[in-house]
């Protein structure tokens, strides 16, 4: 690796932006047992990702990465560890067992018999959960799951006028327990709530202590745990119920052992990753692609982007670094189902002005085949002149890169992987940017302006 400044390697860059596209586009397959990768970027090339991986070596990235999973200060804002993949690696402490810290509280459920689970939650306690969820689709013990936010009545009222009666299960999942939307539904509940029927689960047991919940409804996890990271914790305790969670840890624990590997297989695994944190560098920095697209082609993944929203947008939507050669840090996030989105925003997608990325996650299955030609359709449509026309109203763009994920199987290995895999990619953007990933100084600025105008 060459040893030469961080600003020649940019301005490098920087020459390439504004040359004609003559290098060939880089070539590249990553294929494992639970998830398979293939990128169609133009104008990215084997010379770009060289450039960008000598500068992540200028910036010492695969120490950084040795940081994150050896416990150190990562989050230095708040100077704290960012411990969320100890759930992966479970053996190292006990506070990160998920099967010991959760088994108690599953298993007075499923004895108590309670026919309705209903969590409370926003943000990452809102989000993993509902994803995991729709993703297991499991009703072996007949439970039924429901999810609620909290900031408006009428949704509390909505979910649980029509339950009253019942046997409702609640759990409260907040990690500071100062979210008012978690806490205005801990109100509205009354007494409805005892020490029977629900649980809180939470960073900060003190106050889930003072404001009424007994010592044993406390389900605790570390402050080292971020919302947005947080659904490898307890936090989704019940998507514990009735599926065989470890598998989604164990997917997790693969990606980041890959992450911090050797082997050839191992450097694969790395590559695949770096494509995506340098190319959405690239792209957004030099081509004026701010917007990248996420779409999922089967059902049981159709909340897969409002999880990975919350989770790019939360940890990359900072100010740039002054002391960082890019000014331009997260991309924006949008996207949904895939096929529901066909009907919506794609016309904008292939013939608008609008620049963007694209990201494809989809599995071939018998019970969605439409879905799955969907989906390398539009991979090819996006990103090449597949579809060829004579009729000028019929042209298409053509011009979008395409990050195509093709998971072999819909299981919770898999999607442990590919969740894994995101954050992987999220930490490394962030590290050449040389932002702290871990923070969200800007949520916390909207709550305190919250409660101004509440007050």
């Amino acid at each position: 690796m060459k040893n030469r400044s961080i600003k020649n390697i940019f301005s490098e860059l920087k020459k390439l932006s504004k040359s004609e596209a003559t290098e060939k586009t880089l070539s590249f397959k990553f294929q494992s047992e639970l998830l398979n990768y293939q990128p169609h970027l133009k104008d990215f090339s084997v010379r770009h990702y060289e450039l960008f991986d000598e500068l992540a070596f200028q910036l010492d990235l695969q120490g950084s990465i040795n940081d994150l999973f050896d416990g150190e200060i990562v989050n230095k804002t708040e100077n704290s560890e960012a411990l969320h993949h100890q759930y992966r690696f479970n053996q190292k402490a006990p506070e990160f067992d998920f099967k010991k810290i959760t088994e108690p509280f599953i298993n007075r459920i499923k004895k108590d018999g309670f026919k309705n689970i209903i969590t409370f939650g926003i943000g990452g306690s809102y989000e993993g959960p509902k994803l995991l969820k729709e993703f297991t689709n499991k009703q072996s013990l007949k439970l039924n799951y429901y999810f609620v936010s909290g900031p408006d009545r009428d949704e509390f009222d909505s979910i649980l006028k029509p339950l009253r009666g019942e046997e409702n299960f609640y759990i409260f999942s907040s990690k500071s327990l100062s979210t008012d939307e978690t806490l205005l539904c801990l109100k509205w509940l009354g007494r409805e709530r005892n020490s029977k029927n629900s649980i809180v689960i939470t960073a900060n047991s003190k106050k889930a202590i003072s404001i009424g919940f007994s010592e044993n409804c406390v389900v605790p996890f570390p402050k080292s745990v971020g919302g947005r990271y947080s659904i490898w914790s307890p936090i989704s305790l019940s998507a514990g119920l009735e599926n065989n969670f470890s598998k989604f840890l164990k997917g997790g624990s693969t990606a980041d052992k890959m992450i911090l590997g050797t082997s050839s297989a191992d450097k694969q695994y790395q590559k695949f990753v770096k494509i995506l944190a340098f190319s959405d560098l690239w792209f957004s920095n030099f081509k004026n692609k701010k917007n990248r697209i996420i779409l999922s082609y089967n059902w049981k993944l159709r909340s897969l982007t409002n999880y990975i929203q919350q989770l790019e947008m939360e940890s990359l939507g900072k100010q740039p670094n002054p002391k960082s050669v890019f000014k331009e840090t997260g991309q924006s996030i949008f996207g949904g189902f895939g096929s529901t989105a066909q009907h919506s925003y794609f016309q904008l997608l292939h013939q608008g002005t609008a620049e963007f990325c694209t990201d494809i996650v989809y599995s071939i299955s018998k019970i969605s085949p439409l879905s799955s030609a969907q989906a390398q359709g539009q991979a090819s449509l996006l990103s090449s002149d597949l579809y060829d026309s004579s009729n000028l109203l019929e042209k298409t763009n053509s011009n979008s890169p395409v990050n195509i994920f093709h998971l072999n199987k819909l299981s919770l290995d898999s999607l442990g992987f590919l969740l894994a895999t995101w954050e992987h990619r999220v930490f490394i953007t962030a590290c050449l940017l040389e932002i702290n990933p871990f923070d969200q100084y800007g949520v916390a600025a909207g709550k305190v302006v919250t409660k101004k105008f509440l007050s």
